[in-house]
């Protein structure tokens, strides 16, 4: 068994640039799997809305559903570092607010970090998390919980003000206090610069080779999800293909009645069976 990863592993990762791997779980099993797989940070996103839930978007995930599913990843993890995201509204209307809810996911749902979206305007909260003995990972780029003010999930920071804004929100969570950065959906040029200009480890998804790490929605990497697959994943299974065949193998053989087989049955005594029979005549 190797040692549980601490953000003092996460950050020595960087500083030696050793790549930094992550994915999402939201469950027991996948988590257990993962873990054993030698993943280094597992995130229960609110994705978890998209890929189990069948919401549209992440914005009704809530603090139960997360506190739930981080219960489950905990239960199957002892090695990686275990983050739960902050949902929508859960931190944005004051601090004393992020600071009860980013400790009810720690606490209660057995955490070791939360991580939310947000730059600049984030970093008070950050900061406030942090003070609290809160270990906080970073979001900028295309921030899901978003999607209305930016107008869908488009690739952010391809114009000057926004590559330039891109970087003072690094900066600005970075001195927060954040221990890492989710770098999602911008230019590849501009996700390098930003790892070389910040001293924390920075995680993309959607943003280059040149982060200090690479994160990806499990159930895409799986074929799970087939509603749409977002251009950054890289699909390394097609179980959704699997499991309809599984479920098609097993229909035809109930309707068939070969299944369930001999092997698939237990047995009964004859004396056993022949005194039932008789009380019941």
């Amino acid at each position: 068994m190797m040692d549980k990863v601490t953000l003092h592993h996460i950050q020595a990762m960087k500083d030696r640039g050793e790549a930094i791997c992550m994915l999402t779980a939201y469950d027991y099993p996948t988590a257990l799997l993962l873990d054993q797989s030698g993943i280094d940070m597992l995130l229960v996103g609110d994705s978890v809305g998209m890929v189990v839930h069948g919401f549209e978007n992440t914005l009704p995930v809530t603090m139960e559903m997360m506190i739930m599913h981080c219960q489950a990843v905990r239960r199957g993890t002892q090695r990686a570092l275990v983050i739960g995201d902050l949902p929508f509204m859960s931190y944005q209307v004051n601090i004393e607010e992020a600071k009860r809810n980013a400790a009810r996911l720690l606490a209660k749902g057995g955490a070791d970090a939360v991580k939310l979206e947000g730059g600049q305007s984030m970093a008070p909260t950050v900061r406030a998390l942090v003070e609290a003995g809160i270990a906080v990972q970073g979001h900028i780029g295309l921030t899901p919980q978003s999607v209305s003010k930016l107008g869908g999930f488009k690739v952010q920071g391809k114009t000057i003000a926004a590559g330039q804004q891109l970087l003072a929100d690094a900066h600005a969570i970075e001195q927060a206090g954040a221990f890492s950065l989710v770098l999602e959906s911008i230019p590849a040029r501009l996700a390098e610069l930003i790892t070389q200009r910040i001293g924390i480890p920075t995680i993309g998804i959607g943003a280059g080779p040149g982060c200090d790490g690479q994160v990806l929605v499990t159930h895409d990497i799986l074929g799970l999800f087939d509603r749409f697959t977002p251009r950054f994943a890289q699909q390394y299974a097609t179980l959704a293909t699997t499991i309809r065949n599984a479920a098609n193998a097993y229909r035809d053989e109930v309707r068939a009645r070969s299944f369930p087989a001999d092997e698939h049955t237990f047995t009964l005594n004859d004396d056993v069976w022949e005194a039932i029979t008789a009380d019941d005549e």
